[in-house]
């Protein structure tokens, strides 16, 4: 998979998420099997460059190559400018968000709302290709609904416009996560255009990854919410393409090493304030089909300091261990 001079070393990317593709995560995933992963979307809006939370997401130190960055917004020159100001602090590929589906995104006609305009969606393309010397990719879903599907359409203003992949989530905007994906409204956009296409909905298993590839003939497939407590997803996946074969399932003093590792990185990375907070979903996501998870989730939301979500975590998994537990999701629980 090569979007623009980037060699991705697989064909498994992490999907942009909001709230969860920080620099730990990133990095998490990466050094777990993914060959990519695209952060959490960066506002346009030039005000913001200056907030904490924008410099936050801005922030690649350390992260392995390609570095992706999202940008969302709705006028031309604005995220031109978003797409160079990123650039410049070291963004080596450039995303655009048209695909995501929530309101406070769609009501600034941002987000999935710009498939209503093809004329603009041609507009923004254009400037923000021509306004750096990276790639740019898009993200884009289906349609903003069932009647209005135009993902082929999109796709080929994309590829005149220079964008150089185009990932696409098998839903509209209206059906949000929904529903099945239209795994055939992907494969209808691969044919129709020769840039890379990233096929992106409902892949929680190995054999779902190689389903979807087989089903849509994409160039690679995007993992979003799946990987939530499970970044090792993206070594199975590896795994199973290339030999056919499952890795045993993950132990659960290997899910208590990754966890510890990923809170403490989240500490440093956010300050334990904030950390302590972020952590918790992860904590959530992690802890997931392990005997007494509901109740010890339930206690450890209520911690407000790091050294005792660190005891609980490790009482927790102390616990687990004692029993002989040992982790298996389920489909649906991953989905």
């Amino acid at each position: 998979m090569r979007i623009g001079s980037h060699q991705l070393k697989n064909n498994l990317i992490v999907a942009p998420m909001a709230g969860v593709t920080d620099l730990p995560f990133r990095m998490l995933c990466k050094s777990m099997g993914a060959g990519m992963a695209v952060s959490e979307m960066v506002a346009s809006n030039s005000l913001l460059y200056g907030s904490e939370k924008t410099r936050r997401r801005a922030n690649h130190e350390g992260e392995t190559d390609p570095v992706s960055v999202q940008i969302v917004g709705a006028d031309p020159q604005m995220l031109a400018r978003a797409a160079r100001h990123n650039v410049d602090a070291g963004a080596q590929i450039i995303d655009i968000n048209m695909g995501c589906p929530a309101k406070k995104i769609c009501n600034v006609m941002a987000g999935s709302a710009l498939l209503q305009n093809e004329a603009l969606v041609a507009q923004i393309l254009e400037a923000v290709v021509a306004a750096v010397n990276v790639p740019v990719t898009l993200k884009i879903r289906t349609g903003w609904d069932k009647q209005n599907r135009n993902a082929i359409r999109i796709a080929q203003i994309a590829e005149a416009s220079g964008i150089q992949a185009l990932a696409v989530h098998g839903r509209t905007r209206a059906c949000a996560y929904t529903g099945e994906a239209e795994y055939d409204t992907i494969a209808a956009v691969k044919a129709s255009v020769n840039i890379p296409i990233i096929a992106n909905g409902d892949i929680a298993t190995p054999e779902k990854a190689r389903y979807v590839l087989q089903r849509t003939g994409a160039d690679a497939v995007m993992i979003g919410r799946a990987a939530q407590g499970r970044p090792w997803l993206f070594r199975e996946i590896a795994y199973f393409l290339a030999t056919g074969e499952h890795l045993p399932a993950p132990q659960v003093d290997e899910i208590r090493r990754v966890l510890f590792r990923h809170v403490h990185d989240l500490y440093d990375f956010y300050g334990e304030h904030t950390g302590l907070r972020v952590a918790r979903k992860h904590i959530s996501w992690y802890t997931r089909g392990l005997a007494g998870s509901a109740q010890f989730r339930h206690y450890m939301n209520q911690l407000e300091s790091s050294a005792e979500q660190l005891l609980a975590v490790n009482d927790f998994f102390d616990g687990q261990l004692q029993r002989g537990e040992r982790l298996h999701y389920a489909e649906e629980l991953a989905a």
